[in-house]
């Protein structure tokens, strides 16, 4: 009878660490493995599934950054600064590092476009909430930009959303 108890209570706790280690796995996994990309071409479509034969949510610009969640055949699922998920044909993509302007919703206000990394440095430029830049260089919460029109300058890295 003791024995019994014994592989019964031993079995409970073999499976009470897998389910554990299966939970740290999936959870470190996701979290060390965000993926980004951006969108390629000029007008993209966003689906709402994994196929032409879906709706469109959205047209997305080049260079709009976006996190991928997952991945059917040749589809990503991905999401945007907003929250909003959608699916995107993955030749449409690119790793390209993108970043776009993530403060200021529902408001006039803009962001400042700086000559160097730091708010004692000339404002070259402002730029409002979903404007997209491309990412040329890291600082220490500074990150150098370029937007499609050429303007080139720093920006504050936590005004901003992407990679």
């Amino acid at each position: 009878m003791v024995a019994n108890n014994q592989k019964e209570r031993i079995a409970k706790t073999s499976w009470a660490l897998l389910l554990l280690l299966l939970v740290t796995w999936a959870t470190c996994g996701q979290a060390a493995g965000i993926t980004m990309v951006s969108v390629a071409g000029e007008k993209v479509n966003l689906r709402k599934g994994p196929s032409t034969q879906y709706p469109i949510v959205w047209e997305l610009g080049k260079g709009f950054p976006l996190r991928v969640v997952t991945s059917k055949g040749n589809w990503l699922k991905v999401s945007d600064f907003e929250s909003d998920v959608g699916w995107i044909y993955k030749k449409l993509v690119s790793r390209k590092p993108y970043l776009i302007v993530n403060t200021n919703k529902n408001s006039k206000a803009r962001i400042n476009i700086r000559s160097g990394p730091g708010t004692n440095y000339k404002i070259v430029g402002q730029a409002e909430y979903g404007v997209v830049f491309e990412t040329l260089q890291r600082g220490k919460g500074w990150v150098k930009v370029r937007h499609d029109t050429g303007l080139t300058g720093w920006v504050k890295r936590s005004l901003l959303w992407g990679w």
